[in-house]
């Protein structure tokens, strides 16, 4: 045989090899789903920031989530590096730069065992004495994604990774799957369709809810109105969509088409909300929230207002800043419809912080806040929790690929084809999710340190700044206008 014939051999057998070993590893879906050839995306990966310092773009300019970002990601999720040399290559005169006033003697770290132990400081439900009150284990948790836009093998290897960490898993609307039964603590969530709480018609139905909560550990239960990604529209989950599996989780019927309306019809006003609230609170004994991107001002400060008057209303908010994206939607709603975190979360707080009620209601905060900065930002601003999706999906593999829509995600995060969602091990990922949500506690314990805070919903808002210009640098609480008597001190 010639030389290169036997040359053609050595590379046949180890393609082979190397698909043998890619299509029987269990952590790295894009290997399974593309063998040999997924190495590819691993390559580019590796010699990426060469590329880009010469060629592409610099590593704060990939969107929505920069190569910094993922990269932070990534490594925590491995338990790799995630250490940054040579200094920073940021920009720190760009308008909206965040900076923080480290303190001349830094808060005591806790012990190395304790370095992640980051729970809430409030009761969830005690203000309104539900029967089940709790203090979350986690300040961090996995905000609203349901099963249909995640694969199953995601759902469950993000509920499986929320009992190892502790983590609250937000169901989604979607109702409870089978997924979602691996021992993780859960929100229900329910929109407008009440999937998993609906009577035949799509009304709310009390016992449906109630035999929901029997298949789960339940912890809370969160009514949504809108969100960041698409606020102010319903939804339409075709026929072919719904699958077994899916419509036994949203309780309707196998391949008919489902619809979602804009708005609930369990109430149509702040009054009845409070009502309504108050009877689920009241029936289920768990903590009852409301979750919206934010639009309109003059409700919340009805909402706040009514509450103050009545003692009654919803346990915890959750705002949903309009850069949320986990779910598609027309490009107009997820440009330009709901205001961003930040100025959204602000209006929020400022309406119940004029009336004294910020200590009694519980602050969960969502939208592109999986990240340190951008969560020790919203922390001093108030949010007592921080709601992760799209940075949870990328601890579990997710490439930003951007193929949430068309159901043709590589990794088999965000689709329901079951050739891509094979390459996917619940069991893998679910450490790695776990060990993403250890690094983010880890990093906001250890800037609250810095900030001479214990915790970080006891940073000092004047210690975090925001840059509007080449020469001024304004402190959040300045910025959006809260008074210094709001902050919270114990």
């Amino acid at each position: 045989m010639s030389w290169w014939l036997w040359i053609i051999v050595v590379v046949a057998v180890g393609l082979v090899g190397v698909t043998i070993h890619d299509l029987t590893q269990r952590k790295h879906a894009i290997l399974r789903n593309f063998p040999v050839i997924g190495h590819l995306r691993y390559l580019i990966e590796k010699i990426g920031p060469e590329l880009r310092q010469y060629v592409v773009a610099d590593n704060d300019e990939e969107l929505p989530f920069s190569r910094d970002q993922r990269r932070f990601i990534y490594a925590s999720a491995k338990q790799q590096n995630a250490y940054f040399g040579f200094g920073t290559d940021n920009d720190f005169d760009v308008p909206g730069y965040t900076l923080f006033r480290h303190a001349a003697f830094p808060h005591p770290s806790p012990p190395e065992h304790e370095s992640d132990h980051l729970p809430m400081l409030k009761v969830l439900g005690e203000a309104h004495g539900r029967e089940h009150a709790f203090t979350p284990e986690s300040a961090v948790y996995i905000s609203a994604m349901s099963f249909g836009s995640l694969s199953a093998p995601a759902i469950e290897a993000l509920n499986r990774g929320a009992k190892i960490s502790g983590t609250l898993h937000n169901t989604g609307e979607g109702g409870i799957s089978e997924h979602h039964a691996h021992g993780g603590p859960l929100i229900l969530q329910l929109g407008t369709g009440y999937f998993g709480a609906r009577n035949i018609d799509g009304t709310f139905s009390m016992d449906a809810m109630m035999a929901s909560l029997d298949k789960a550990p339940v912890k809370a239960i969160e009514f949504k109105l809108s969100q960041g990604a698409k606020p102010g529209l319903g939804g339409v989950l075709p026929g072919r969509k719904v699958t077994p599996a899916i419509a036994a989780a949203r309780g309707v019927e196998v391949g008919v088409t489902v619809n979602s309306p804009s708005s609930h019809r369990s109430f149509t006003n702040v009054s009845e909300l409070i009502a309504f609230t108050e009877e689920v609170g009241n029936e289920s004994g768990r903590p009852v929230g409301i979750k919206s991107a934010v639009g309109e001002k003059a409700f919340w400060r009805e909402l706040a207002e009514a509450m103050a008057m009545t003692g009654k209303g919803p346990d915890f908010i959750t705002v949903d800043g309009g850069e949320g994206g986990t779910g598609a939607a027309p490009l107009p709603f997820s440009d330009h419809v709901a205001l961003p975190f930040r100025h959204g979360f602000s209006e929020v707080y400022r309406a119940f912080a004029e009336r004294g009620l910020h200590e009694r209601v519980v602050f969960l905060g969502a939208g592109k806040l999986g990240l340190p900065t951008e969560a020790m930002v919203a922390m001093a601003m108030g949010a007592d929790g921080i709601g992760v999706a799209r940075e949870a999906m990328l601890s579990i593999g997710c490439v930003q690929a951007q193929k949430c829509h068309d159901d043709h995600c590589p990794t088999g995060v965000a689709t329901q084809n079951r050739w891509l969602t094979r390459g996917l091990d619940p069991t893998d990922k679910s450490v790695r999710f776990a060990n993403y949500v250890s690094a983010l506690r880890h990093e906001l314990i250890r800037l609250s340190n810095a900030m001479g805070a214990e915790h970080p919903a006891l940073v000092d808002p004047d210690n975090v700044e925001i840059r509007l210009a080449t020469n001024e640098v304004v402190p959040v609480r300045d910025l959006y206008g809260y008074d210094p008597s709001w902050r919270i001190t114990s």
